[in-house]
Order: C-alpha cells, then structure tokens, then sequence
C-alpha cells in the first residue's frame, strides 16, 4: 500500500492491504488503529482466544498472521485503548459480516466467483445519450418467502424472480438501496457498520456477484446506494474504533448527523481513503455499474445547512474520489441526491466541479408532486411550477427522482398524493408520468408505484401485489409497462437529454386552461406531448407545431384499456399550416409523433 497515499487521501485500494486476506497459509489480518495501545485477534480458529497484533510500518497499523483462519471463519479486533479499556470490533474493511445483532466478520475469497459479463462490462455506458430507466428497490421488501419480517430472499433467488420482472417492465437499470452491512432494519442501509460487506440479510459475496453478474446476462444494470457521509453509532464498528475519533469529528456540533449517527470527517485522509477504497471496491468486486451517492447536502454544508457554510474538505473530497473513480471505471454511473442549488456538481471535477454524472433532481420531484396534490381548480394559480424545472435544467445533469422517500413517513404513496376520489387518482397519476417521461432527464420510478401501491412502503412486508387482481390496478400497471417501453424505444425521450436542441415548449401560457404541450427531439424523430392537467375538457384547443403536417397518436393516457375513456385509435391528425384542434379529456396526456413535409 502507498502509505503517503493512504495519509494525505489519495488511494483507493487500502481495502487489498487492510483487513483478512487468504495467502494460501492461512489469513493474514491488518488493522489501522493509530490510538490504540495493544490490538489482538480472536475468532472461530484461535477459539476466540487473544492471538497477539504486532505493529507494523509506523506503529499505527496492526498485523498478525494466523495460518488456520479458514474462508467463512468469523473474527473481531480486541482494541485495547490507552486508558486501559477494550472493545471487540468488526474489521472496518472486513469483506463479509454476520446478521445482526452479532457483529462478528467474516473472512472471504473475493477471488472465488468467476464472473461470465465482459461483453456488458466493454459495452455499457453512462447513458448521457442513451435511455436510463431505473427501478429502486429495497431487497427484503421486494418479494418475500413468507410475512415474516426477518424472511428474506437470497441474492441468487432475487435473480430469478426480479430479473424477469424488470425485463418485462421496461426498466434497463435497477437501483437497490444499500447493500453494505447494517444493524437496524429501519435504516434501510444508511446507517452502516460494514462498509466493504455485502449484507448477510440475502447471502454471501459470491452470491451478490451471481445476482449482478445474471442482471448484466440479462442487459440490465445496477446501481447501489453509497453512503459517503456518516456510519452507525454501534461501539463495535467505527465509532471511536481506536479510543479516538478515528473516523469522525471530536466535537457533537459536527460530529452527529440530524438522524443521530457519525458523520465522517473528510479532512482526515485516512477517512478519505477508506471511503475512496470503499467506493471503487463495489464498483471493481461485485461489477457494480454505478454508485448513486446518499445525502450529498450533508457533505457540501456543515450539517446540510447552507447558513452555516461550505464544508470544504468534503467538497475537496468529492472531487478526488469521483475524478478518481471515473479514471479507474470511466464507464460506471455516479449520482447525487442533492437538494441543494451548490453549482457545478455535475460538472466535471477538473473543471471545478464536484464530478456526478448525474444529479438527482428533487426540485422537479417537489414541485411535480405539490402541483399533483392541489385541487384542480386552483392549479392555474400554481400553473408554473410544472414550467419553472426547465428555467435552470441546464445548469446541470439531471435524474428525475420519484423514489423510496416519497412514499414513507406519512408522505403518502405516488397514488395517494393525487388530488380527489380513489377514481380520480388513476388517470392524474397517468398523466403525471407521462409528463415525467417526456420531461429530459434520466428516470427513476421507485417499486410499487407501478401497480398504483396504496400502502407506504414498510421494509418489513413485500409489496401488496393483491392490488393487481384489481382491475384499476391492473390497468394502470399495464399503462406504465407500455410507457417504460415506449421510452426505451423512442430516442426523442432520451437522445439529447441535455441539449438545448433536445427540447422545446410549443405552450406553456394556458394557464387557466392548466394545458402544456412542448416537443422532444432526436436526430431521426420528433415527438410532441400535450398534456390537460385541468378536471375539465378542454375542447378546440388549437396546438401550433411549426413543420409538421401530422400527429400520430403513440400513447394517450386515456385510452381505454388502460382504465380511460377513449377506445385507441391510430388515426393521425392533419395539421394545416402547422396547426391542428385538439380536444383534450380531463387529466390526459398524449404523445404525437411529428410527420414533417420532406423536401426534394
């Protein structure tokens, strides 16, 4: 290991030094404890007896070798502080952890698993020009064995059912939640104890590389949840690992997050090449195509309040560890969910940007949903929230983001947050994601909010696939099936996501109308998309499409197979001097292909 590197923040292979690994004699096991005034080993071969750390290299790092310390073993650090008390802690680069609550590590061959992906892996891309249609999901509560809270799916078994699942959805990437070790179900993964361990809730490391490995087989991505700014409380992981704040700050005013845990100090390289490690393992071991970064506003400001200012040595590590990234996996996905106005995250790190691919759009998101739930007879007065998104889209790349946090906490489900009647929902939902789809931007729709899910989302129970012996239900699961396709098919939705020339408004001044209508467009096709987001019919609305002869229907959200009104229909409309009457149903959406008059 380069340890000028490793102190000053620069590397991202701390991971292949630190920690248990197999040398064909046993397991050699080394441990970064600055602070601490004696280190042993116990585990399954030492019957948990204390075998002796020595101090290597500058006295900080501890080693020790123990010749029977077998694959699938489970060890801990005794840490002996200086004051003369200990603790017994998990390896903070151990590869494999046991389910909570016992906290031991587990040694592991990360050399094992064969993976049979190149040509995903020499293909794949960051889909700046191509569609990104990605599916959330939490693994515990996708699907279930059974209604026990702690039955849960292996990795392999996952494979089998959700992969033909997302295939036949329409989704080509799958975004999970964090799979990194944690001792609290209710964190979801946020608040993790095992940052270089797949979480033994669903298997073992082999069997995370088999699930990605079987995605990448099936032409499907995978991003996961990284948690860059803060860790569990729990004494045996990070916390005061060596008596000392190792990995976080001294001080509460900084040092504990607002949902009570650690927040790690970016100043300290040390931290910094733990989590730069951390990162570009996942992205190197289990093939990951991305890492979509958590709570990015909590690194950018002091505690995620911009009043209190730039944290600079977060940002700076930003910096370093995606630029870094990007030059080891040029091809890997990297998002932030920030809801910040900071410029540039998306710009490139040698430019002086933070280096995202993409950032998470949560203005759009907040504004979308707000403008959703307000009475239609007082959506004219909030007519340009639905306009206001485009005014500053460019300044960076955006996802639209209808995730896991907006169906929880008493937040409501997508479904519920539509104004009015259980009838009324469905066909405003419809055309709320027939706007997001047309909207530029790269998609996210979270699991269950396809089938129209009525229930907030509970990490202990499976999603409530009843509903789909519904016949609204039903219906509106269909509708969302063809629009993923659609998307996928169509590059108008996706081509120029981010050029100026990718979109245009036709209208966005019928504001009591509550009527939009604008055009997407790619090298070889133009799409148009009108949209009445009123309760009322709007009859004789003229539309002006400059160039076009025809319209051709390619989806309405009130087509009557998906639960609408009007029986489909192919016919096209005929435009006489760019412009065309159009009567629009109540919250309706429809999509027009633009046939223009080709010249000779």
């Amino acid at each position: 290991m380069d340890f000028y590197g490793f102190y000053t923040g620069k590397i991202f292979d701390a991971h292949q030094f630190l920690g248990a690994h197999l040398t064909g004699h046993g397991t050699i096991f080394r441990t970064f404890a600055p602070g601490a005034s004696r280190v042993a080993l116990i585990g399954e071969f030492n019957d948990w007896q204390e075998s002796e750390m020595m101090q290597v290299h500058d006295g900080h790092f501890w080693e020790c070798q123990a010749e029977n310390a077998a694959e699938g073993m489970m060890y801990k650090y005794r840490i002996y502080t200086k004051d003369g008390h200990c603790t017994d802690h998990c390896d903070p680069y151990g590869y494999g952890m046991e389910l909570r609550p016992a906290s031991a590590s587990i040694i592991r061959d990360m050399n094992h698993y064969k993976f049979k992906d190149r040509k995903w892996m020499q293909t794949r891309s960051d889909c700046k020009n191509k569609p990104l249609n990605i599916y959330e999901i939490h693994m515990g509560s996708f699907r279930k064995p059974s209604q026990q809270p702690d039955d849960w799916y292996t990795y392999e078994e996952l494979a089998d059912i959700l992969i033909p699942y997302v295939r036949e959805n329409g989704y080509n990437y799958l975004e999970i939640m964090p799979l990194n070790e944690y001792p609290c179900d209710e964190s979801w993964g946020y608040q993790s104890t095992g940052f270089f361990s797949p979480t033994s809730r669903y298997g073992t490391a082999d069997g995370l590389k088999a699930f990605i490995d079987a995605c990448h087989q099936n032409q499907i991505g995978v991003i996961m949840d990284f948690v860059p700014v803060h860790f569990a409380i729990d004494d045996y992981a990070l916390a005061r690992y060596d008596g000392t704040s190792l990995y976080e700050y001294p001080h509460n005013a900084v040092g504990v997050s607002e949902w009570g845990s650690c927040n790690f100090m970016h100043s300290r390289g040390e931290v910094r090449s733990f989590l730069q490690s951390a990162a570009n393992y996942w992205l190197t071991e289990y093939h990951m195509d991305g890492l979509r970064m958590d709570a990015i506003s909590r690194a950018i400001y002091w505690q995620g309040d911009p009043g209190r200012g730039v944290n600079m040595n977060a940002v700076e590590f930003m910096k370093h560890m995606n630029q870094g990234l990007k030059m080891l996996h040029p091809s890997a996905i990297l998002s932030a969910e920030d809801s910040t106005s900071f410029p540039g995250v998306t710009k490139d790190a040698s430019e002086g940007g933070l280096g995202f691919d993409y950032k998470w759009d949560m203005g759009w998101m907040n504004d979308t949903l707000d403008y959703f739930r307000t009475d239609p007879q007082y959506r004219s007065r909030d007519y340009h929230k639905l306009t206001f998104s485009m005014m500053y889209y460019y300044d960076d790349q955006f996802l639209l983001p209808l995730s896991h946090d907006e169906v929880v906490h008493g937040k409501a489900t997508i479904l519920q947050k539509m104004n009015g009647t259980y009838e009324e929902k469905f066909p405003q939902a419809r055309a709320l994601y027939m706007y997001m789809y047309a909207h530029p931007g790269k998609k996210l729709n979270f699991m269950g909010n396809e089938i129209g899910h009525f229930r907030e989302w509970d990490e202990k129970r499976e999603q409530d696939w009843n509903l789909l012996d519904y016949p609204a239900h039903q219906s509106f699961h269909q509708f969302m099936t063809d629009l993923n396709h659609l998307y996928l098919e169509h590059p108008a939705f996706y081509e120029q996501d981010f050029e100026t020339e990718g979109f245009q408004w036709l209208d966005c001044h019928q504001e009591e109308s509550c009527i939009y209508a604008f055009e997407r467009l790619s090298k070889k096709e133009r799409l148009i998309a009108v949209f009445n987001f009123s309760g009322s019919e709007q009859t004789g609305y003229r539309l002006t499409v400059p160039g076009a002869e025809k319209l051709k229907p390619l989806l309405s959200s009130d087509w009557t197979c998906y639960g609408g009104s009007v029986e489909k229909a192919d016919e096209a409309a005929v435009l006489e001097k760019g412009e065309c009457i159009l009567a629009l149903k109540p919250f309706s959406a429809v999509y027009y292909l633009a046939e223009t008059k080709k010249t000779s």
